[in-house]
Order: C-alpha cells, then structure tokens, then sequence
C-alpha cells in the first residue's frame, strides 16, 4: 500500500512539473504579447482592447494553472510564523501541513469547485464573451479554467497529504 501512495505522489508531482512548465512558456507569451502591445500603441498610435483582454486573460491563466506548481515547490504564502521557527522539527511541520490541508485547502479548493461551475456552465451555455467592443469571444474558456486551476492545487493537495503523512510515519518508525 505504501509503494502505491509513493508511486501517486511521484505521477502527481510530475504532472504538476509538467503544468508548470507549460505555464512558463505562456508568461514568455504574456511579455512578448505585451511588448507588441506597448510597441504599437505608442509607437503606431494602434491599440487593441482584444490583445489587451488577451493579456489579462493570459495572466489570470499563469496565476490560475501555476497555483498547483508554486504549492508543489513551497513558494506560496505562509502566515504561520511558527512553521518556520527553529524548534519545529520536520515532523511538526508535517503535521501543520496536513492539518492545514485536511482543514483549509480542501475544502476551500471544494468550495470554490461547487460554487464555481454554475458561472462557468452558465458562460459556456450563453457563450458569453466580451461586452466591449473589440474584445475577445468566448469568455466561459477563462472561466472554465477557475475551475481547472483549483482542481489541479487539489490534486496537487494530495500529494502533499500523502508526502506529510510519510515524513510523520518515518519519525514515528525511528522512534
């Protein structure tokens, strides 16, 4: 049972590395998108309001699908001051971790999965896009992606739980 838990963590963790390398490339987009967009509104008097809700709906995307990535590599924002205190052993930590996965993420991430598919459903089925003129179609597509973006910190999630709970077990076989 334990090398199935590890061989889960190992294709979620991977597959995570795998979205977060693919959002990289759309952050490369976002600034070349962006440098074009500067270049021909200042330089050519040319703007366009689809290339700049384009640009907001490439950052919103990077924000979005890099969540999962950023939870993976420690990066995100912690408020718990004790977590990083020197007396916490890597047990302790574990055991932050996973209460504050089983307590918070989950069901936040749950929450914001149930109360955001009527939005993007609803998006879809009007195929609502956007009110300006000149601004880009098919809205539902960046509002389906709120939904995949918290799926993918859940999945991610997981292998969290489970890497947590196998540092508790290691300190507690030593033992």
């Amino acid at each position: 049972m334990d090398r199935f838990f590890a061989s889960l963590e190992t294709s979620i963790n991977c597959f995570t590395e795998y979205t977060g390398k693919l959002c990289s490339w759309l952050v490369l987009l976002l600034v070349l998108l962006t440098c074009y967009d500067v270049m021909m509104r200042y330089l050519f008097q040319q703007g366009s309001v689809g290339l700049q809700e384009l640009e907001w709906h490439l950052f919103a995307l990077i924000f979005l699908l890099g969540s999962a990535y950023t939870l993976k590599h420690d990066a995100h924002v912690r408020v718990d001051i004790l977590y990083r205190s020197q007396r916490l052993s890597n047990k302790h930590r574990a055991w932050i971790d996973v209460i504050g996965i089983i307590l918070f993420l989950m069901p936040f991430c749950l929450l914001i999965l149930i109360s955001s598919w009527p939005f993007a459903y609803n998006a879809y089925l009007y195929q609502e896009g956007s009110p300006d003129p000149g601004g880009l179609p098919y809205r539902f597509i960046l509002k389906a992606a709120l939904l995949l973006g918290f799926l993918l910190i859940m999945i991610q999630a997981v292998a969290e739980l489970i890497r947590n709970i196998r540092i508790i077990q290691h300190h507690q076989e030593q033992k």
